[in-house]
């Protein structure tokens, strides 16, 4: 149960909770937009991956549920269900290109804390072959999604347990954009 009273029409997850509070919500749904969406040299795909795996790192049930589907309905991999639950089990041996493990190694750094991000780190992403604007969003949405998660969980939102009810929640985000969120139906 919440921790606050919601609108029994409202959204699950942080969507709800974006909606719930529009002031703030607007700006928070703006980023996401921006982060996941906008055009990039990162694939829509592989931005929604990094966010799903720093939710899987949060252990927010929902971030991680909702952007992994999404980053699965927008790959082109017709085994990107497998290549998501291998990254969020052991990034190390997920069969991903070795840039976008180097990013999410630098997602991963930052859900622990920022300083957590080496030049170690950032020099393996650019050998991979990682520019400065993929390492800066990769540190955006590390930050980003840790605060998403704990808004998320922080407020006990409402979380469907089923993982097949993140399906038509992607489609509607990949469809209709991250601003719908703080908007409502």
């Amino acid at each position: 149960m919440p921790h606050i009273t919601m609108p029994a029409q409202s959204f699950p997850g942080t969507p709800g909770l974006m909606q719930y509070r529009q002031e703030t919500g607007r700006p928070l749904s703006e980023l996401a937009e921006v982060l996941l969406r906008d055009d990039n040299t990162l694939s829509r795909s592989d931005r929604e991956l990094i966010a799903a795996y720093v939710s899987s790192l949060n252990d927010c049930y929902f971030c991680r549920h909702t952007h992994g589907e999404m980053s699965v309905q927008q790959s082109d991999d017709e085994d990107a269900r497998a290549v998501l639950e291998k990254v969020v089990a052991d990034l190390g041996s997920a069969p991903i290109p070795a840039k976008l493990k180097a990013l999410c190694a630098i997602a991963g750094a930052v859900q622990e804390g920022g300083r957590a991000v080496t030049a170690e780190l950032v020099g393996r992403a650019r050998e991979a072959g990682a520019d400065d604007t993929e390492i800066h969003d990769t540190v955006l949405i590390g930050a980003a999604f840790s605060m998403y998660n704990r808004y998320c969980d922080g407020l006990a939102a409402v979380v469907p347990e089923d993982p097949s009810a993140y399906v038509p929640m992607a489609a509607m985000i990949i469809r209709d954009g991250y601003s719908m969120c703080a908007r409502g139906h």
